[in-house]
């Protein structure tokens, strides 16, 4: 089921009063966001799963320093805010990120934002329209920018395909891969919709369970316990890091692991698995190489839009993982979209086993039922007894 978005058109020329939670790293933030709380972030081209983000946590407004869709590409993040009703100030002053903090209020009206009688900064509203226009502007523009992605991704192959394709050494896991399936969960776009359309296949078939950092929290979400959590443990809840699950941190192979100090504070044991690429592409990389039979990817990242939208001006790593795991990965970005408004076969034999059920029982009570049964099946017993001579 798609996420419900609120659709009224907010009042911008009302004054709206709130606290603020204010944070560089809108990702950051949304963790500690109130419902109701004004947001004040500085995110230019806001991603969509960010956008996703603040309405799920039912953002009262949104301050942003940066343009929160540029025209470079069509991002998909401010148009989820403002069909949702939340205000968007676009491009307010930097400054106001250094001079709020946590649990100060502002007041906003129009594209004013004040502390008590002092505008402090200004911005523009962004409405709907607006949104909808500089997309369309975006995407008319976008062959320049998918020109030097392009040439970005070559360029970066041709520096990593021989790390990519190197030997890699597995982590020691309590996990087994060999002849299994592996579920891999990323928090990117439509993961919720498409886990829970996974239900039935998680049930049947047990895949080994892989959340590439806040995935893992993605997983727990829908009552189902990870086996493996891989990343650099940036968003990752204390609730994930002791549910019993192999912990894998991702290194690079020039040393970089952003994550150690999470790990450390966290006090638990953890395994290394040094690779090239994205916590995603390790995640695979590590499914495949540990035997599964089958990777069924939820949420991740495979196209342009996706990218930018990461901030990676290429896709090198993940071209090249793919290429490397082959047809034994499939996609399930979109599945949930295959059943929306479809009767399944499990639901037409469940009503046909609710109708019989109810007929049985009509039967079970009802004389009458069962007087006319009887008579048609002796009508039918001496017919078959007249045909064949049978006595």
């Amino acid at each position: 089921m798609a996420r419900r978005l609120r659709t009224q058109v907010p009042d911008v020329d009302a004054p709206l009063t709130a606290r603020v939670r204010v944070d560089r790293r809108t990702k950051d933030l949304i963790k500690r966001l109130e419902p109701g709380e004004i947001a004040v972030i500085d995110h230019a081209d806001l991603d969509r799963v960010a956008g996703d983000g603040l309405v799920d946590k039912r953002a009262g407004a949104v301050l942003n320093a940066s343009p929160s869709i540029s025209g470079r590409y069509p991002n998909g993040g401010p148009i989820r805010v403002v069909e949702a009703g939340i205000p968007l100030l676009d491009e307010v002053d930097r400054s106001l990120l250094d001079r709020l903090k946590d649990g100060d209020t502002v007041c906003i009206e129009g594209g004013e934002v004040r502390i008590g009688d002092e505008v402090v900064a200004t911005g523009k509203v962004l409405s709907r329209d607006d949104v909808l226009d500089r997309m369309e502007h975006a995407r008319g523009s976008i062959g320049s920018e998918l020109e030097q992605f392009a040439v970005n991704t070559l360029e970066y192959i041709r520096n990593e395909a021989e790390l990519t394709f190197a030997p890699l050494t597995i982590p020691t896991l309590k996990t087994d891969f060999k002849g299994r399936h592996a579920l891999i969960v990323v928090r990117g776009i439509d993961y919720r919709e498409d886990l829970r359309a996974l239900k039935p296949y998680i049930s049947e078939y047990r895949p080994v369970l892989i959340g590439v950092d806040g995935g893992a929290d993605a997983l727990l979400s829908h009552r189902l316990t990870p086996d493996v959590i891989i990343g650099d443990y940036d968003s990752v809840s204390d609730k994930a890091l002791h549910c019993g699950a192999d912990l894998v941190h991702h290194v690079h192979p020039d040393g970089r692991g952003p994550g150690r100090e999470e790990l450390a504070a966290a006090g638990v044991e953890y395994e290394e698995f040094w690779v090239e690429g994205t916590s995603e592409d390790a995640a695979m990389l590590l499914a495949y190489e540990g035997g599964a039979q089958l990777i069924v990817a939820v949420g991740t990242h495979a196209t342009m839009v996706e990218f930018l939208d990461k901030g990676r001006a290429g896709m090198s790593s993940t071209f090249l993982t793919r290429l490397r795991i082959g047809p034994i990965l499939v996609d399930a970005k979109g599945v949930s979209k295959l059943y929306e408004g479809r009767l399944r076969r499990r639901d037409l034999g469940l009503l046909v086993l609710a109708v019989l059920a109810v007929v049985l029982v009509l039967l079970s009570l009802s004389d009458s039922l069962q007087t006319i049964l009887d008579a048609i099946w002796l009508m039918l017993r001496n017919t078959w007894v007249t045909l064949t001579g049978n006595f």
